[in-house]
């Protein structure tokens, strides 16, 4: 019972969302202000699945330029989680089948993120061109996905080289993004679904890195995540065992 209401509330909660965020974007339409707005939004549904999403970050943050956000991606539950970490302007980069979602496909494009079309290796790489373009343009950042699609429970998977290709190209930072596991964690049929921490890391200087060492790059940002996130995994399990969240 407790599934069903969830999920209703969830669903006119999700529309309701969508039809106001694609009216108020057709004011000023793919305003990259508007991706961390509306990622806010859908950020507060975490207390309607029981989870406490609990949000760290630098204390200069808010002062980053530029930069590449890059953060592990588990399941569709990151919609409520990672999402609530999202600092304006910064856009995202998604797969072009979004697109197709009704309601939210719509609104994904009209607040400024970018499409990828993952099955054309050379618009694929178009976008990675165009991420560039923007970065010299105007003062925008990108949150990327490196491992290219969910994990699902397969802990941390292999980085794509897209996000390192474009924060070399474009001289810009790299700002990890950790979230503690999600994978069979949350019943809904379940009041209570425990803690998740959100952790925004100090930005990693791509300055020191050459064109030549993308994939060097690649395994340090990996590895300086998996670390964090099995810190992250223990700290809750510990909060959670001695009924602290």
């Amino acid at each position: 019972m407790l599934l069903i209401f969830r999920l209703i509330i969830v669903v006119i909660y999700c529309i309701l969302v969508c039809i106001f965020g694609c009216i108020y974007c057709l004011f000023s339409p793919r305003n990259p202000k508007h991706v961390a707005t509306f990622g806010h939004m859908f950020g507060r549904l975490a207390p309607l699945f029981g989870l406490k999403v609990e949000l760290r970050k630098p204390a200069d943050a808010e002062s980053y330029g530029n930069a590449i956000y890059i953060a592990n991606h588990q399941n569709n539950y990151d919609m409520v989680t990672a999402s609530s970490i999202v600092q304006p302007p910064t856009v995202t980069v998604g797969k072009k089948s979004l697109l197709w979602i009704p309601f939210f496909g719509q609104l994904y494009w009209l607040t400024g993120n970018l499409l990828i079309d993952r099955n054309n290796r050379a618009k694929a790489h178009g976008t990675i061109a165009e991420v560039v373009k923007n970065f010299k343009k105007r003062r925008i950042s990108f949150w990327m996905f490196p491992e290219g699609t969910r994990s699902r429970g397969r802990g941390l998977l292999p980085f794509k080289t897209g996000a390192f290709h474009a924060a070399l190209a474009a001289g810009v930072p790299i700002i990890p993004v950790c979230v503690s596991n999600t994978s069979n964690k949350i019943n809904l049929n379940r009041l209570n679904n425990g803690l998740v921490i959100v952790e925004m890391l100090p930005p990693i200087d791509t300055s020191k890195w050459g064109k030549d060492q993308v994939r060097a790059l690649s395994t340090h940002c990996r590895e300086v995540m998996a670390a964090k996130i099995a810190e992250l995994d223990q700290e809750v399990a510990q909060r959670e065992a001695s009924g602290k969240r």
